[in-house]
């Protein structure tokens, strides 16, 4: 476990929060779905020699889900089994309890949450200096700042949240390594 366990202190310090993007209509509410939770994490695993799998274990009033780390090394870590009921025994049914278990076992494993939305840590911007570097590399590899905004649903690069910036930056950092 030495492997596995290094890697992922590693990988961990470059998990952001899972953006809230996706829209609950009845809810009024905006909320990470599981492809935000993913990509919070999945870059800094894949850097650090880490593997991502989610295993499925039958179940009759629901689902369960383990999110499994593997390392290059061979070594696994188990975030734990998470069990959801499907509300309606129908394929839709689970398949809604699916997701929502892999999402909220995936966010339990990884220690990160959706992004904080409380007015407060919410509203804090990168600064000049960062929008700056953002729309130079952007620009290095041929990305419009325009796509980074609104991808982030903002007006412009200075209003990108400041918990984000490191992500965005190591993702245009490899798009240039790559070119």
């Amino acid at each position: 476990m030495n492997n596995i366990a290094g890697a992922f202190v590693a990988a961990q310090k470059g998990f952001s929060p899972a953006i809230k993007a996706a829209s609950n209509p009845h809810f009024k509410s905006k909320y990470a779905d599981l492809a935000a939770c993913v990509e919070a994490v999945i870059d800094a695993l894949h850097d650090n020699g880490i593997a991502l799998m989610q295993r499925t274990t039958e179940c009759e009033s629901g689902v369960i889900v383990e999110t499994v780390f593997i390392h290059e090394s061979g070594e696994q870590m188990s975030g734990g089994k998470l069990q959801v009921p499907a509300d309606k025994h129908t394929p839709q049914g689970y398949g809604s309890a699916m997701t929502y278990a892999r999402r909220y076992s995936l966010m339990a494993a990884c220690g990160i949450a959706p992004e904080d939305d409380d007015g407060n840590a919410g509203s804090e911007k990168i600064s000049q200096d960062q929008a700056a570097n953002i729309e130079a590399l952007a620009d290095e590899v041929g990305k419009s700042p325009k796509n980074i905004c609104e991808y982030f649903k903002v007006k412009k690069v200075a209003d990108i949240p400041a918990a984000q910036y490191q992500r965005i930056v190591k993702s245009l950092e490899k798009q240039r390594e790559a070119s």
